[in-house]
């Protein structure tokens, strides 16, 4: 039988495609475009590996697999712990924390709620809730001192949970809270929570000196105060005036740092001028200065807020209770003549000292006018527990 043989010619012809010749030309495009093929036929284009997918893993594996998921969780806490204790408002943690399942989970975690700064723990008085109250508890019983002594304030002076607040306030104390030991010592100054022999002087004098060790300003000035006027303590104008200067230096350098050089200079002309900006506090005009009068702290932001809210002083007109006349203290009266009016008008009242002295400055030196502290109080009473002397000359200030 005959052997059918191809030419040459015949071996080097292209063989006819089924799909008219389309394949090379469309895997070629494929090729140039970075397309790959699974195992399921399916083609991926121009879509990377993830790292932590192995490199045969199916679609599926590849898509779930995420470098976020291999950190670990002691990573994750430490990055939320730092940024709780630098937020400067509870936004900057709430945001974070509602990011994903993840954040949301270890941002409740005991370690970043201890860390939680007081910028973020300001609550406002115009959005208190009962989810404030449990998660600035759940913060105080993670160890957070800010925490501890916010709320602390709050149930003291606006639930009015006397004995509930002070153990906060005690416990922050206790971990050395310098706000804290102050407010305590301004309890006991004022007997507040208790009648007018529940006083403790020598108490007050010795958390005050302890929370102007830890270096808190209105502790300092105080202090200064209570031994310039032998309150609680010995008498000592020398010292006395030592720990005003010290409280004055430590606003100097508090403005200086806070403060860009180019803010600096028409101030401080301003204040060798003998003017004073709107707004400004002269208590470092001994140096020339004139600084805007300190932010309060956000616990004392809330008890000014709560109580304007409430319409004070009207609904405490007929008890006769008062707020303390500085603007950003927000303290009101447990009872009756708790605060020390002014010796001079006896129209303002104060919690402490160091109140008055900042008020002085702030606004009251140019409203204060002689006035019959008898004719005051029309049922004959005492103008108060304690009439508060002049500040004038007293605060090494002028």
């Amino acid at each position: 039988m005959r052997r059918r043989t191809r030419s040459a010619s015949q071996c080097l012809r292209a063989r006819p495609r089924m799909d008219g010749g389309r394949a090379p030309r469309e895997e070629r495009k494929r090729k140039r475009r970075g397309g790959r093929t699974t195992e399921r036929g399916e083609e991926s284009w121009g879509r990377k590996r993830p790292r932590g997918a192995p490199a045969g893993a199916p679609a599926e594996v590849e898509d779930r697999a995420d470098y976020f998921d291999g950190l670990p969780d002691d990573l994750v806490v430490s990055v939320l712990s730092k940024l709780s204790s630098s937020a400067r408002r509870p936004l900057d943690l709430i945001s974070a924390m509602l990011t994903c399942k993840r954040f949301h989970g270890l941002g409740h975690h005991p370690l970043v709620l201890s860390k939680v700064s007081a910028g973020c723990l300001g609550v406002r008085a115009n959005t208190w809730s009962d989810s404030s109250h449990r998660f600035l508890k759940r913060c105080a019983d993670c160890g957070n001192l800010e925490a501890s002594y916010m709320l602390g304030m709050i149930r003291f002076y606006a639930l009015e949970n006397r004995g509930s607040g002070a153990s906060l306030m005690a416990r922050a104390a206790i971990g050395s809270n310098p706000a804290a030991l102050y407010s305590l010592s301004v309890i006991q100054f004022n007997g507040s929570g208790g009648s007018k022999n529940d006083k403790d002087l020598r108490a007050g004098v010795a958390l005050c000196a302890r929370a102007a060790f830890l270096g808190h300003v209105d502790a300092l000035r105080e202090l200064g105060h209570c031994l310039q006027d032998g309150y609680g303590v010995r008498r000592n104008v020398a010292e006395g005036r030592r720990f005003l200067v010290q409280a004055n230096a430590r606003e100097l350098a508090a403005a200086m740092t806070s403060w860009p050089a180019w803010q600096k200079q028409p101030r401080q002309a301003a204040a060798a001028a003998g003017a004073t900006s709107p707004g400004c506090c002269p208590l470092l005009s001994d140096y020339g200065w004139n600084v805007p009068a300190p932010a309060p702290h956000p616990a004392n932001r809330f008890l000014v807020e709560w109580f304007r809210e409430r319409g004070w002083p009207a609904p405490a007109a007929a008890e006769g209770l008062r707020l303390c006349s500085y603007s950003g203290c927000g303290r009101p009266e447990t009872r009756r003549h708790e605060f020390r009016r002014c010796s001079v008008c006896g129209v303002v009242n104060y919690c402490s000292r160091a109140c008055q002295a900042l008020d002085w400055k702030l606004s009251h030196k140019s409203e204060c006018v002689p006035t019959d502290l008898q004719a005051l109080d029309g049922d004959g009473d005492p103008a108060g527990d304690d009439v508060a002397p002049a500040i004038e000359g007293a605060a090494g200030t002028d």
